[in-house]
C-alpha cells in the first residue's frame, strides 16, 4: 500500500466509499485475478481523494475461481456517481486489472476572519 499527499480527515461518506471501493477491488483480485499480489494507492489531493488498486493477474474475461456475476463494479460505479466522482475499471495493456476512483473533496474550511462564525456540533 502506498499513500501520497497530505493525509487528513475526509467526510464520512467519502471515507466509507473509498474503503468499500478498495475492499471490493481487493475481493475481486482474490476471486478472479489468479495472483497473490496487488498494489493499493491512496492519494490525498487538494480537491480529490484518489484510490487505485492494480494487479498483474489474469485480467478481464479470465477468472481464477468460479465464475461470478456479482455487482462489484456496478456498486463501485454507483458509489462514485453519488459523490460526483469518476471511476475507471478495466484490463491493463500489459495484463492484469486496474480500478481507479477519484472522489471530489469539499473545499477546506477557511480560517476564521471577519464575518465568519464557528459552530460547535456535539455527537450524541
Amino acid at each position: 500500500m502506498r499513500r501520497s499527499g497530505d493525509q487528513r480527515p475526509v467526510p464520512a461518506d467519502i471515507g466509507l466509499s473509498a474503503h468499500r471501493i478498495v475492499q471490493e477491488a481487493l475481493t475481486n483480485v482474490v476471486r478472479h485475478a489468479g495472483t497473490g499480489r496487488c498494489r493499493v494507492a491512496i492519494g490525498f489531493g487538494r480537491e480529490e481523494l484518489c484510490v487505485e488498486v492494480v494487479d498483474d493477474g489474469l485480467g478481464a474475461g479470465a477468472t481464477a475461481g468460479p465464475a461470478s456475476h456479482g455487482f462489484g463494479l456496478v456498486g463501485m460505479r454507483e458509489r462514485v456517481g453519488l459523490l460526483r466522482g469518476h471511476l475507471s475499471a478495466g484490463p491493463r495493456p500489459g495484463g492484469g486489472f486496474r480500478v481507479a476512483a477519484r472522489l471530489p473533496l469539499p473545499a477546506p474550511v477557511a480560517a476564521s476572519g471577519a464575518g465568519s462564525a464557528a459552530v460547535a456540533v456535539e455527537g450524541r
